[in-house]
């Protein structure tokens, strides 16, 4: 059992202290010090460790490796990372402090040892909302030297993004130029990111243990045990195969819209989740697509390729089905196959002054165009996989309170269908729930907590909530969440799609909800019943004065569903209402939903 400032007479630092200390002792060395304690009770005498050198090590290096962990991250890959990693310095002896950036005080900065910093890139090259404050800071007239400072940046990104870990480049050049002396080089990893945090962790323990010697054995040591006893459990990197239990249409016959709603069963997993978290989907590949692009090349569909550096074997088929994405173009793919190949034309199409055509091709393409436009057939399928990166996993936001739907979790998809270039394009995920997983059949699952998009923890604190189309799902779950749990808070609720006959998802539960008192108003906007298309933003200016009042009265504001237009939108609706109804200057409502934002009462889920 962990020592808590909440369960024991210690103040927070000589918990930390302690909990550093008790799970390196052996058995000699606990009944040594539990007697040594009994005895000296009351009388003032200081433990003298000397006589014992390894205990004094172990004491030494508890108390002199200080790491902070900051952590930022829009969808709680880095802070499930943060975790991960201050559990591995826990066990090692360390002193740890893990933080949101958004939390962290950054005239702080300058009191840290050793500061690891994992972040992922939002938006165009943007730091996600809860690392904004902080990357401000750091890049202002304010922040401090840090020369007395060792630090690591790992980067979270995606290479079809153009501005690929730009955050983690930003902060990592910041900290050099700062003074900083870096203990283990950034690392920059792609959506599969498991195995390079994990190098990267490994590099970090190393550079850390190399500056405190005292540490290296007799920690290291200390933590296996630790590592041995944690139990195993359903996760990113082990999936739960979860069955089926509903798979139904959402939308009304005529729509031109196909959005599924699908309940999972967890039971047996052990798996929990919140409101405001995500469910994890690993998806296959379109059946038609992995047929075309095998006849594209020439290849045997049965013929076994290795599918990781580990060297296990797959029927090709099997790994373009289940492990290999191609349905994403990056720029390091179309690289990568221009070295494998000899066609001058998609060299060309690399080289400077070509960026634009470039961005063009990679953003509406797959895999089976590459083969296909720049005559890749003659590759070997090995070859050619060797360049692939891993199907990534699909995120969902979760539609159901765990409360309500125990065992159970629920989630809302809308399929992606249509036609480019002379073919049927399909989304991954959403189609193969849409057309080939009925109930009865499993998928493999996990659930990404998000810490950043929660209730908030009084229950009698109004909530307004903004979640057009897919958008809507987490507020399902909040208001399911609310319902069970008896909270008093008022809830608003804007909700938009195209029309109100056919797209009006989860109707009845938002009408049962107004009913009962769980959902205390609703606003909606049907883009396309009108001449003049209305969405969710246009109703928020509509309500201004009562939306500034709910804000003023200390409401809590969640933002959920597509980041492209809606968000900026949504974001540009509530400063203009901050201006408005608040007299405020543009500058100073940003600075007011910034300042929301640092205080959790603005939260967003964007994608």
């Amino acid at each position: 059992m962990e020592l808590q400032v909440t369960n024991s007479p210690f103040n927070q630092e000589q918990a930390d202290l302690l909990n550093r200390l008790l799970p390196t002792l052996t058995g000699v060395q606990a009944s040594w010090l539990s007697g040594y304690l009994v005895a000296v009770q009351g009388t003032g005498t200081t433990l003298q460790v000397q006589s014992n050198p390894a205990s004094a090590a172990v004491l030494k290096a508890a108390v002199s490796q200080e790491v902070t962990i900051l952590f930022g991250s829009q969808t709680g890959n880095c802070s499930g990372l943060a975790q991960k990693l201050s559990k591995k310095l826990k066990e090692q002896g360390a002193l740890v402090t893990v933080s949101s950036m958004s939390d962290f005080k950054p005239n702080n900065l300058k009191k840290l040892q050793n500061l690891l910093i994992i972040v992922s890139t939002h938006g165009e090259g943007e730091p996600p909302d809860n690392a904004i404050s902080f990357y401000e800071f750091l890049h202002g007239k304010r922040a401090p030297q840090l020369d007395g400072m060792s630090y690591s940046v790992l980067a979270l990104g995606d290479t079809s993004y153009e501005f690929f870990c730009q955050t983690g480049k930003d902060f990592d050049k910041r900290l050099e130029e700062l003074g900083g002396k870096r203990l283990a080089d950034r690392v920059d990893c792609d959506v599969d990111f498991d195995e390079s945090a994990a190098e990267w962790m490994s590099e970090v323990l190393k550079a850390l243990n190399a500056g405190n010697p005292s540490a290296s054995s007799s920690l290291q040591t200390a933590g296996s045990s630790s590592a041995m006893e944690t139990e195993s459990e359903f996760s990113r990197t082990n999936p739960f195969h979860a069955e089926i239990l509903e798979n139904l249409n959402l939308n009304g016959r005529g729509s031109g819209r196909d959005t599924r709603h699908v309940e999972i069963s967890l039971e047996g997993s052990g798996l929990q989740y919140e409101p405001g978290d995500s469910l994890g989907i690993y998806p296959e590949n379109h059946p038609e697509l992995v047929n075309e692009l095998i006849e594209a090349m020439d290849w045997n569909p049965e013929e076994s390729i290795s599918v990781n550096k580990h060297g296990d074997q797959l029927a090709l088929r099997e790994a373009l089905l289940r492990h290999y994405e191609i349905t994403v173009l990056t720029k390091p793919l179309l690289a990568q196959a221009a070295e494998l190949s000899s066609n001058a034309q998609l060299k060309e199409l690399l080289e400077p002054g070509h960026e634009q055509e470039l961005k063009g091709y990679l953003g509406e393409r797959d895999l089976l165009d590459l083969v296909q436009d720049y005559q890749l057939k003659g590759i070997s399928a090995q070859s050619f996989a060797g360049v692939l990166r891993k199907l990534p996993v699909r995120l969902y936001s979760i539609a159901s309170s765990s409360k309500a739907y125990p065992d159970e979790v629920h989630v809302t998809v809308r399929t992606v269908r249509y036609d480019a270039y002379g073919r049927d394009r399909y989304g991954v995920c959403s189609v193969q729930l849409a057309e080939r997983l009925q109930s009865g059949d499993s998928v493999p699952v996990f659930i990404q907590h998000n810490p950043n998009f929660k209730l908030p923890m009084n229950p009698d604190i109004p909530i307004i909530m903004i979640g057009p189309g897919t958008g809507v799902a987490p507020f399902r779950a909040f208001l399911g969440e609310r319902e069970e749990s008896g909270a008093e808070g008022k809830t608003w609720l804007f909700y938009g799609d195209q029309h109100f006959s056919t797209d009006f998802l989860y109707q009845t539960d938002w009408q049962r909800w107004l009913k009962d008192g769980v959902l205390s108003r609703m606003d909606v906007a049907f883009s396309r019943d009108q001449d003049q298309k209305v969405y969710v933003q246009h109703r928020m200016l509509e309500k201004s004065r009562e939306l500034y009042e709910w804000i003023q009265e200390g409401a809590c504001v969640y933002v959920c569903g597509d980041e492209n237009k809606m968000a900026h939108d949504v974001h540009a609706a509530l400063v203009a209402i901050l201006e408005q109804e608040g007299g405020l200057s543009s500058e100073a409502a940003t600075e007011y939903l910034l300042q929301m934002q640092q205080e959790k009462r603005f939260q967003r889920d964007v994608y």
